[in-house]
């Protein structure tokens, strides 16, 4: 690395540099539409009361450069919890100087010292570089799995149906 790099635990304070990363992250992987979250959703999921996630940022020279946003999944064929990586992202400008991987190392020795089963997130299939990146660090696809979800109105309806 060629910056004086820090990887520093997200506090409130950084609600709006995790939001102006969260916003790059979409940019980045065509999804700005999707981003409705708000400093003040952020704050009150991560900072507030039980933590749903938690945030490292990486600073570069003192500028917030790189994110990374993870929570405790479960394993019940491992019967311990996980890292589940929901984002990690490096502003473009700073990529190819060793701070995504100093995050994951990060994240790693998080989930070692919390004693997690496994470390796991998902990647956008066009995302080549990405992709060839976490293979280089001994992360495999899971391949034979598909990722499903529920969200906005087929969420609701199937929650009616219970009703």
């Amino acid at each position: 690395m060629s910056a004086d790099v820090r990887i520093a635990a997200a506090t409130a304070r950084d609600v709006p540099v995790l939001l102006r990363l969260i916003t790059a992250l979409a940019d980045y992987e065509k999804l700005a539409s999707a981003v409705v979250a708000t400093e003040d959703q952020i704050r009150d999921t991560m900072f507030t009361g039980v933590p749903q996630a938690e945030a490292v940022i990486a600073y570069a020279d003192g500028e917030p450069v790189g994110l990374a946003i993870w929570f405790h999944n479960y394993s019940t064929f491992l019967g311990r919890r996980g890292l589940y990586l929901e984002d990690l992202f490096v502003l473009p400008e700073w990529r190819g100087q060793g701070i995504g991987k100093a995050l994951l190392v990060h994240l790693a020795g998080i989930a070692v010292a919390r004693g997690c089963g496994r470390m796991e997130w998902s990647v956008l299939d066009w995302n080549e570089p990405a992709i060839g990146f976490y293979k280089s660090l001994g992360a495999v696809p899971m391949d034979e799995w598909t990722v499903f979800r529920l969200t906005g109105d087929s969420l609701e309806k199937l929650a009616r149906r219970g009703s």
